[in-house]
């Protein structure tokens, strides 16, 4: 069985997603694309052998679509998905589910009492680390207890450069959101308070919104501290750090660097320019897991519209926490 995917957005993460399916899936053909740019939607649908269009709400409902995988802005996502939900087309949409909490509630709403109708959920969220390799083994190995009770863990996300208009607010939602969903899911336990603190700002990098770097503190419900440092203007390459620490040892991700150069007696590593050479192997998994799990009419194993909701709320804690001059917040689950 071959599942006909039609795919909206069509920018890095679209793109990506129509040149996976096409070739890299099993069981999957892309046969449509849609962005608002009509040379863009053309360009990635011409390699797929799909065809285009710039109207998304017209891609839902073409019969030549099974399923559709929502990759274009954030602010479009709430919309889509709803519409998807009134098709009653499964639907794989990229993070974040919605752009505010209250429409993220009201897709969840949506979603659950239309499971309830055709005994099966329609809505995948795209945190792929889910499906990246380290992020897998590590939780197999933190859940066979091997380091002993977790006691902190550490997170680092760094980047290039940020969007131009990136705030305080969007660097929670688009990138920190990865945080926010894979380590309650790497640590088995929820997210009971956060906090929001700043020191020295990189110079001239940033847009005039951004505090940028920023750390975020997670105290989970059972006592563990997480941090992170989100830097979005790094400027020296795209970097995932991840560690660990237990009672009777530590685990981290390593670095993966695209290559390792030994010339003019020195050697050295280079780092990606962005997140895709990194979490590649993450994407792929996870869109042949959603295209088998369409196939056999099995569950979908990929994070769910709560997930993503979950997320938002904790993200949503994190605004509160900057307003709040960086105390601890309550995160607030509805």
């Amino acid at each position: 069985m071959t599942i006909r995917v039609g795919v909206i957005g069509a920018g890095i993460m679209g793109a990506d997603h129509v040149r996976n399916l096409a070739g890299a899936v099993s069981g999957a053909a892309v046969s449509l694309v849609a962005d608002l740019d009509a040379g863009r939607a053309a360009a990635a649908a011409g390699p797929a052998g799909a065809r285009s269009t710039t109207d998304p709400k017209a891609l839902i409902k073409d019969r030549d679509v099974d399923a559709v995988v929502i990759a274009s802005h954030d602010s479009t996502h709430a919309d889509l998905l709803l519409a998807c939900l009134d098709a009653r087309k499964p639907v794989l949409c990229e993070k974040p589910l919605a752009p505010t909490v209250e429409e993220g509630r009201a897709v969840v709403q949506a979603e659950e009492a239309v499971a309830e109708e055709l005994g099966r959920s329609l809505v995948s969220l795209g945190f792929m680390r889910r499906f990246d390799p380290a992020h897998t083994e590590l939780k197999r190995r933190l859940e066979a207890g091997e380091f002993g009770d977790v006691l902190t863990a550490h997170c680092v996300s760094r980047n290039v450069r940020s969007a131009p208009d990136a705030t305080n607010v969007s660097a929670i939602t688009n990138s920190a959101i990865h945080e926010l969903d894979s380590m309650p899911w790497l640590l088995g336990t929820s997210v009971a308070e956060v906090a929001w603190v700043s020191g020295r700002k990189t110079s001239a990098l940033a847009p005039a919104g951004l505090q940028d770097p920023a750390f975020m503190l997670l105290r989970m419900a059972d006592g563990t501290l997480v941090t992170l440092e989100l830097f979005l203007n790094a400027e020296y390459g795209y970097s995932t750090r991840l560690e660990v620490v237990g009672e009777r040892g530590t685990a981290s991700f390593t670095e993966s660097p695209l290559l390792e150069v030994n010339l003019d007696r020195r050697r050295a590593t280079e780092y990606p320019a962005d997140w895709r050479p990194r979490f590649a192997d993450a994407y792929r998994i996870e869109l042949k897991a959603w295209i088998d799990s369409l196939a056999t009419g099995a569950p979908s194993p990929l994070a769910t519209a709560r997930d993503g909701l979950r997320a938002s709320e904790i993200g949503a804690a994190l605004v509160a926490s900057i307003d709040a001059g960086g105390a601890f917040v309550p995160v607030v689950h509805g």
